[in-house]
């Protein structure tokens, strides 16, 4: 498993949808996720420590299992099938650990609320992950029958796309945390 820090929360200029990036915490890549507005929006306020006039269901879920006398101990980004990503929020109560299937992006909301680890799976990292590292080295032509050479070049393009859509002046103004604008 690998450690990741919610890095930011941006739009898509192109297509107004939101993305989190997730950073591992001992490396260079970053896991980008698509969520909706809503998890967008409750995400960056809980980022931002902005108040909520009344509990969302991230605030809602932490304060029962608080109550029931159970910690939440870690979100796992565990699989990736079809595009999709999947989670899991692990809590301990009553002296057992419960695993309870999620969308990651609730599951983040809940992580940044309580401040317990997000983790991701080494094979979903591994299969989504974009180092940045790669991404800043030169083009290079890959040697004939480099499959995976082209494969990762393939993906390294799409990443550069999707930086390139980023509205990062956005993203500069609050400190590197993009906060989503308005609901659409």
């Amino acid at each position: 498993m690998i450690e990741t820090i919610v890095e930011s929360i941006s739009i898509n200029l192109v297509t107004r949808n939101r993305v989190v990036l997730l950073k591992e915490v001992n490396g260079s890549r970053h896991l980008p996720i698509w969520i909706g507005d809503f998890e967008a929006h409750a995400i960056a306020m809980e980022l931002q420590s902005a108040p909520s006039p009344r509990p969302m269901p991230y605030d809602l879920m932490k304060t029962m299992v608080a109550d029931l006398d159970g910690v939440i101990e870690r979100v796992v980004v565990n699989d990736l099938a079809h595009d999709v990503f999947f989670a899991k929020i692990v809590i301990t109560a009553g002296g057992r650990t419960i695993e309870i299937d999620s969308r990651p992006s609730d599951a983040i909301a809940v992580a940044v609320r309580v401040k317990c680890p997000i983790l991701v799976a080494d094979l979903v990292m591994d299969r989504a992950g974009v180092s940045t590292d790669d991404v800043d080295e030169t083009d290079e032509e890959p040697e004939e029958g480099a499959s995976e050479g082209v494969r990762r070049e393939d993906q390294l393009g799409i990443f550069r796309d999707f930086i390139n859509t980023l509205d990062l002046d956005d993203f500069e103004k609050r400190g590197g945390r993009s906060a989503p604008r308005g609901e659409e």
